[in-house]
């Protein structure tokens, strides 16, 4: 399967226009004045991936999920390039009667099976997570 999206300058500073191959647009600043940077991107890219995921395998397991959170933290190298070193996503699950283990085991699945822009990853990336669950009132 080949996609095709474009990237361009807008002919200020450093803002690009993304646009995906399904006809979405992103605002893209190496400044992060207008947009988002590339980087940041991937870490969003991450979250929203691996958030998708544990939604769905969460309600393919019969749980009453009615929140997900994806809090990411990241650490990039000091140096050029400065590539991530390590991601860690920290997943705040809400809903009613959840059970711990089957949202432990969504992220596992999510992350080491199934997301894949984790996947996508270098394997060099120590991408790493973890949960809370919380009542819904």
């Amino acid at each position: 399967m080949q996609q095709q999206a474009t990237v361009t300058w807008s002919g200020e500073g450093m803002r690009f226009e993304g646009r995906s191959a399904s006809g979405h647009s992103v605002a893209i600043d190496g400044d992060r004045a207008a947009g988002a940077s590339p980087m940041e991107l991937v870490e969003l890219a991450l979250g929203g991936c691996s958030s998708i995921d544990v939604v769905l395998i969460l309600q393919k397991m019969r749980q009453e999920i009615t929140g997900c959170q994806c809090v990411l933290s990241a650490t990039r190298r000091d140096e050029a390039p400065r590539i991530f070193t390590a991601l860690h996503a920290r997943f705040i699950v809400t809903g009613r009667g959840l059970e711990a283990a089957k949202v432990e085991r969504a992220v596992a699945l999510s992350l080491e099976k199934y997301c894949s822009v984790a996947l996508s990853l270098h394997p060099d990336i120590a991408v790493t997570s973890s949960f809370e669950v919380v009542e819904a009132a």
